[in-house]
């Protein structure tokens, strides 16, 4: 549950800045570091090195942050090169080495746990999982949780978002199982959420990160195979996921980690009524994300509507992004052609601002 931090803290502290309890975590401020894939990953191994040591060690001044989405298991890989897995021995030691320098400089850290599913690219399509293979990658959840709690992280994050395994289970046009898994679309996420819990020994130290919004066309893209992901956000889908949240509030989950709709404009104001449906329907913590700057996530906080914002572009060009928000200093922007390229180049290399 949120406990909010009142009468102890100045009054002037932007809404942003002030402490808070999410879900098992005591957090210094509400600017969370959102999960973004970086492709940084040793390309044999599929561990992480030195420099994600480096990368996030610089950002450990987020309240939170939650580290890239990152394989549970072989099977659960996507199209996506050198991401990391959390699966072997060798990926444990190696996400060690970065938990244990975010803790050094003060910071707290949890793991996204990722499977792709049925990803984008050519190629056939592959086939239906089986019953028992979907009871497989629960299983595969669960070690990897217990996995990433060897590893010291903090806590871990469920991907239910984007166009992955568990976001194409929640959908009524994905998932057309005859089975139970389709009788009840929210199923296999319950399941999946459980078994991370277990692992934890119960859910305080879990988030789920949701994307009920998430909308693709069905129009044909180069390399993608028509039609295969007909994302929308009609009322169907939104139902499903409001039964999902429902069962996930009543079980204790640590924090619920929801990407709203786009701004109706580019770099317009975010959707605070789609928060505001997730708000009613979750008791415990909630991260906001999607279009929020820190004038529209202060006001999100003050209002209420949520207990923290997560931020990705602006933590990858500005590690040191809550001085700056404190001091009121103009944010870098991120360099989109580095997204995803190996190396140091737009990925440690962005300055601190010096106070000039």
């Amino acid at each position: 549950m949120i406990h909010h931090q009142q009468g102890n803290q100045p009054g002037d502290l932007r809404p942003l800045l002030r402490p808070v309890t999410l879900g098992g975590l005591d957090l210094p401020n509400r600017a969370v570091m959102a999960p973004a894939t970086r492709c940084r990953a040793d390309p044999a191994t599929l561990t992480v090195t030195g420099l994600h040591a480096a990368y996030y060690a610089q950002r450990a001044s987020a309240g939170l942050i939650v580290a890239e989405g990152t394989w549970v298991s072989e099977q659960a890989a996507g199209r996506y090169p050198d991401v990391p897995g959390v699966y072997s021995a060798a990926q444990v030691a190696a996400w060690h080495q970065v938990t244990d320098v975010v803790h050094a400089v003060g910071g707290r850290i949890v793991l996204q746990l990722w499977h792709t599913g049925a990803g984008f690219g050519p190629g056939p399509a592959p086939g239906a999982m089986t019953a028992a293979d979907l009871r497989a990658v629960v299983r595969d959840f669960g070690t990897a949780a217990g996995h990433a709690r060897q590893a010291g992280f903090d806590g871990v994050e469920i991907a239910a978002n984007g166009t992955y395994l568990l976001a194409q289970s929640l959908h009524p046009r994905l998932n057309r199982r005859p089975d139970g898994y389709g009788a009840d679309r929210g199923r296999l996420l319950r399941e999946v959420a459980d078994a991370v819990a277990t692992a934890w020994d119960g859910p305080e130290r879990t988030g789920v990160r949701l994307s009920p919004y998430w909308t693709i066309r069905d129009e044909p893209r180069a390399g993608s195979r028509p039609g295969r992901y007909p994302f929308t956000a009609d009322e169907e889908t939104l139902a499903t996921c409001d039964d999902v949240v429902t069962a996930l509030s009543e079980s204790g989950l640590g924090y619920l980690h929801l990407r709203g709709p786009a701004p109706a404009t580019r770099g317009g104001p975010p959707d605070t009524e789609a928060v505001a449906r997730y708000r009613k329907l979750f008791g415990g913590s909630l991260v906001a994300n999607h279009g929020y700057e820190a004038g529209t996530g202060d006001a999100l906080v003050e209002a209420g509507l949520a207990d923290a914002v997560s931020f990705a572009a602006r933590f990858i060009a500005n590690p040191d992004l809550v001085s700056r928000l404190a001091l009121g200093h103009e944010l870098a922007e991120a360099d989109r052609g580095t997204y995803y390229r190996g190396g140091d180049r737009g990925y440690v290399d962005y300055p601190i601002w010096s106070g000039r």
